[in-house]
Order: C-alpha cells, then structure tokens, then sequence
C-alpha cells in the first residue's frame, strides 16, 4: 500500500482527522500526519512542517478552503498520486492548481473509501 498524508491531523478522538488516522493504521495503510499541534495519535507522530514528508501518495484533506490556501504549493511540492477532499474542505480553486500540476482530485470521504474497500 502507499503513503498516505492526513493534513490537518489532531489528537482530539472527535475529530475526522483523529478517526482517519486511526482507521489508515488499522488497514495497515503506511501513515504520516501533518498539524498545527504535534502529538501522537496510533502510533502516528503529527509533524508540523509540511516539508518534513517525502515520497507521499494520497493526501487526505482535513482542513478548511480557506485554510488550505497556506499549504497549495507545499503540497504541490509533495507531487502526491492523490488529493482527497473530505466533505467540508471542497475547493474548485484548489482543485485547479493540482488538475493542473497532473495531480489527480478526489471529492470523497477518506472514512468511507476505507469502509467500503474503495480506498
């Protein structure tokens, strides 16, 4: 399986992003977190640059549009497979910048991809 980068990681249990994390390690995915606030969350170190990540293949998104605008060029810089949108953070801007960088965009939910065998 590939690497996969959740942007916008938090260890708190009742978030998106904590759950994502969680369910990535237990499909035995090979997960990397990125975050404002470092910590750990299933054994997953959260980093809070996104520079410190190499070799990623799907990014899943948990942060707002507007608070993604910070991060397009780093992760463009990443040259991910994949970028998924979870519900919330769809962003047609954004969406341009990576069709056109040859990065393929998901509108999906990472939780539901990795229910369903989609992932």
């Amino acid at each position: 399986m590939h690497k996969t980068l959740v942007v916008g990681a938090s260890t708190n249990p009742g978030r998106y992003s904590n759950t994502a994390i969680r369910r990535l390690v237990d499909n035995n995915i090979e997960t990397t977190a990125f975050g404002i606030r470092g910590g750990t969350v299933s054994g997953v170190e959260i980093k809070n640059k996104l520079y410190d990540f190499q070799n990623i293949d799907t990014v899943t998104l948990y942060l707002s549009p507007k608070n993604q605008e910070a991060y397009y060029q780093q992760i463009v810089d990443l040259h991910p497979r994949r970028v998924i949108f979870n519900p919330g953070t769809e962003n047609p801007e954004f969406y341009k910048i990576l069709e056109d960088a040859g990065i393929q965009v998901v509108e999906a939910c990472t939780l539901v991809l990795l229910a369903t065998g989609q992932y």
